[in-house]
């Protein structure tokens, strides 16, 4: 019987495909991680299901969709009835961790932005007022807030954690990182608060100072090398005493997710002068939807909210500042990804270890001169790496595949792998199968949903929209408003020309209305069976 096979699952924060040498960018240095795409395959085509952490998050480990599995945006935690493809592995043999960000519960105390209006009618009794029933408030669904870290010393999640029967967690971003790391740190420096946030930060010469300062965190002390250093230790301690159980460990990254602080050396290993902007920031305003027009008259009369995490248009300082401190973070977690791979090599796992890498979404980082995410479907904001290095085929190396790729699918190739059947209504495809050369279960069409529980940007209700991403085209539907997005990526690869309103264009508009229509119904939950008589 041929050996199980580990699993490491590598996750970066808000990180493009195009932010990585092996998909064409010729400034950041990512050599680790280029390495891993020398001896896999990388898919260029690999889309979110959701462009926002918990929501995407969520899709990869149920292998399902937002819709389908309830994490419709920010701030609904997946339900603790939920199955996950990370259970199914433990119960059925592997050693199952996570060392860094999970974040498919809540980590902040923020209110919901959305609350019911009853007018003059008398509300539903208390914990009847939402459809399911579930008690969200519950202690056990803010398991990863950070008010519990940091006022409960004795507070700790409850294992098994979705799956994971062990968790080095890290929550939030930039230096003010908490839960198990935040421990740690104060473990190693008498005043750890001092060290952290724009206050406490080093004096620096920067272009600009959105949402970036210099951290006095120094670089080993920086979540990044705690993540570093917790994924060798659990790569040492399964070499010596795995007692035969294979992995499967997510070693999931909090950068380089704005605000922009990587420590020490990586703050200015590139200069923001060197950095070129994306051929979109040039855009028009003829050539953008209405609500990037509003956030570029925001930004153009001053109203901009330069400290929120939330879309917004910004400068062309701005910009070059982000990319080049986003570049620092994500060199940081080259390196860190190069020191658990030689450990990984050291501790003789390395042939029997499937190496996966991915992002859990996008960042406009200048596109169409925006910055950070939101409710639009930009290629630089739905489209992450997907890198699948197996032992099995290392000898292959460096294969591209232009295969349409969801984040649904993890799960389901992932277990496959395994040799381990789905359990009911999972949603995704086996990519591996799909990219053969056979191309079995390969789509047509993906769906990508947004359901955000902000009315902004012009709408006047909570934003709600649908992509379908094709093999040539991008269209987007919106909810409530005349207007929709059409690009035909093949001769428009940077969005620069929206086909809704154009005649010659309106077969094609048709035909992808239907086509959308068709594809959510197929991704309509099937979930629960039916049960029969007794």
């Amino acid at each position: 019987m041929p050996k199980q096979p580990n699993f490491l699952l590598f996750i970066t924060d808000q990180m493009r495909a195009d932010h990585l040498g092996c998909y064409g960018n010729r400034v950041v240095r990512t050599s680790a991680i280029d390495a891993i795409a020398r001896g896999g395959v990388a898919f260029d085509r690999f889309y979110v299901a959701n462009p926002a952490c918990m929501p995407n998050r969520a899709a990869m480990v149920t292998g399902r969709m937002p819709s389908a599995n309830g994490v419709r945006c920010n701030g609904i935690p997946l339900s603790l009835t939920a199955n996950t493809f990370i259970d199914l592995m433990r119960l059925q043999g592997w050693q199952t961790a996570a060392v860094g960000k999970i974040h498919l519960q809540t980590m902040t105390a923020w209110p919901p932005v959305q609350r019911p209006d009853y007018g003059d009618r008398r509300a539903p009794p208390a914990g009847h007022g939402d459809a399911d029933l579930i008690d969200r408030r519950h202690p056990d669904y803010m398991q990863e807030a950070k008010a519990r870290w940091e006022t409960d010393p004795d507070h700790d999640l409850k294992l098994p954690f979705y799956g994971f029967e062990h968790v080095d967690l890290t929550a939030m971003h930039a230096d003010d990182v908490h839960g198990h790391y935040g421990r740690w740190l104060a473990a190693r420096h008498p005043d750890p608060k001092s060290l952290i946030g724009r206050a406490n930060s080093l004096p620096f010469k920067g272009i600009s100072d959105f949402q970036a300062w210099r951290t006095r965190v120094p670089e080993e002390l920086y979540s990044t090398s705690y993540i570093a250093e917790r994924t060798e230790a659990f790569l040492r301690s399964h070499a010596a005493g795995g007692e035969g159980r294979p992995f499967l460990l997510q070693c999931s990254f909090n950068d380089p997710h704005h605000p922009f602080t990587p420590p020490g050396k990586y703050f200015d290993m590139y200069d923001p002068a060197d950095i070129e902007l994306p051929a979109s920031f040039a855009s028009t305003d003829d050539e953008v939807p209405p609500p990037v027009r509003l956030l570029r008259r925001l930004r153009d009369e001053g109203r901009n909210d330069r400290e929120g995490w939330t879309i917004k248009a910004v400068a062309e300082n701005d910009v070059r500042q982000a990319i080049a401190l986003t570049y620092g973070a994500i060199t940081m977690i080259d390196d860190a990804i190069a020191r658990i791979l030689r450990v990984l090599e050291e501790t003789g796992q390395a042939e029997d270890t499937v190496i996966i890498f991915t992002s859990d979404h996008g960042d406009f980082m200048g596109d169409h001169q925006l910055i950070l995410k939101g409710p639009l479907h930009y290629d630089g904001l739905v489209r992450v790496p997907f890198i699948w290095n197996d032992p099995q085929t290392r000898q292959r190396g460096g294969e591209r595949s232009a295969t349409l790729g969801s984040t649904i699918d993890i799960a389901s190739t992932i277990l496959s792998r395994a040799g381990l059947a789905p359990y009911h209504d999972m949603q995704g495809v086996d990519l591996a199968a799909a990219s053969g050369p056979e191309g079995t279960g390969a789509r047509e069409a993906l769906l990508i949903e947004e359901d955000n529980q902000r009315a902004f940007l012009g709408f006047d209700r909570t934003v709600r929209l649908r992509t379908l991403v094709t093999d040539r085209w991008r269209f987007s539907l919106y909810r409530g408003v005349p207007w929709g997005e059409l690009y035909d990526l093949r001769d428009d690869p940077t969005e620069r020309h929206n086909l809704w309103d154009d005649p010659a264009a309106r077969p094609v508009r048709d035909e992808l209305t239907a086509r959308l229509l068709h594809t959510v119904l197929h991704l309509q939950p099937q979930s629960p069976l039916p049960v029969g008589q007794a």
